[in-house]
């Protein structure tokens, strides 16, 4: 079982690129990020086409979320739960019935939080923490739990080409890297890092100075796993080549196989 979390950057502009990828790569779950457009305005038919039922959370120009399933999608929830008065489209939660189990998986874009310190920074903490609670509920139901997306989380220096030039960002600094530390302890298992302790694996590379053709990028996409799902875990790869292709996000897709 393959799933996938990718930040589309607008799936609108790139719904031909998404296409492109669903195809070849062939996953079986995918969680995508800033769609930028309302449920309404998804381009439902083409994904539908490849054979994938779509639930989708949808937010007017910003973020926005999306889980795609070639398996039944069950029990879904948009909006994380622990401030009913946000309104930003950046959680979307389902379980997917694979005919031999079920896996509940989560897809999230998480505040970015620049500028800190302020009021955007302060919104990410926030979210965090509601995070945190959300994520201790769902481990205590002790089933197969993924929950993926973009984290904008950079966890360590390994995980950025130049760690000095993010100290100050929303991104690096130590209350962001904290909080993320305290997920992880709740029993999660990160995925890439169980498998690969590898410096200059990165998954987002900026449009500006030749970020891409510097490798000059960072690691900021993550799928955490709950015990009962890294217990299935073979393998994680990060389709980096994506980056590539014309017109691209600032992301790439990564994917990890579970044990059926």
């Amino acid at each position: 079982m393959l799933i996938a979390t990718w930040n589309v950057n607008s799936i609108k502009s790139r719904i031909d690129l998404a296409v492109r990828w669903l195809e070849e790569a062939r996953p079986d779950v995918v969680c995508l990020q800033e769609l930028k457009c309302v449920d309404e305005a998804f381009p439902r038919e083409a994904i539908e086409a490849l054979g994938y039922n779509v639930a989708v959370h949808g937010q007017k120009t910003y973020n926005g979320v999306a889980i795609l399933s070639r398996f039944p999608i069950e029990d879904v929830t948009v909006g994380l739960p622990g401030d009913d008065a946000d309104e930003q489209a950046r959680f979307v939660e389902a379980v997917v019935s694979t005919g031999e189990g079920a896996v509940r998986v989560g897809g999230l874009y998480l505040p970015n939080g620049n500028p800190a310190p302020g009021p955007k920074y302060d919104y990410k903490l926030a979210w965090m923490e509601r995070l945190i609670a959300h994520a201790r509920g769902r481990l205590a139901l002790e089933e197969p739990f993924v929950l993926a997306g973009d984290y904008n989380v950079i966890p360590a220096k390994q995980d950025a080409k130049r760690p000095e030039v993010w100290v100050k960002d929303a991104l690096f600094l130590p209350q962001t890297r904290a909080a993320w530390r305290r997920l992880l302890a709740l029993g999660f298992t990160e995925a890439l890092r169980a498998t690969d302790e590898a410096d200059g694996v990165y998954t987002f590379w900026d449009y500006q100075a030749g970020a891409w053709q510097k490798n000059d990028g960072i690691r900021i996409d993550h799928l955490l796993l709950s015990p009962q799902a890294a217990d299935r875990l073979l393998a994680v790869r990060v389709d980096r080549h994506v980056r590539s292709w014309e017109r691209p996000s600032d992301h790439v897709p990564v994917v990890i196989e579970l044990a059926a």
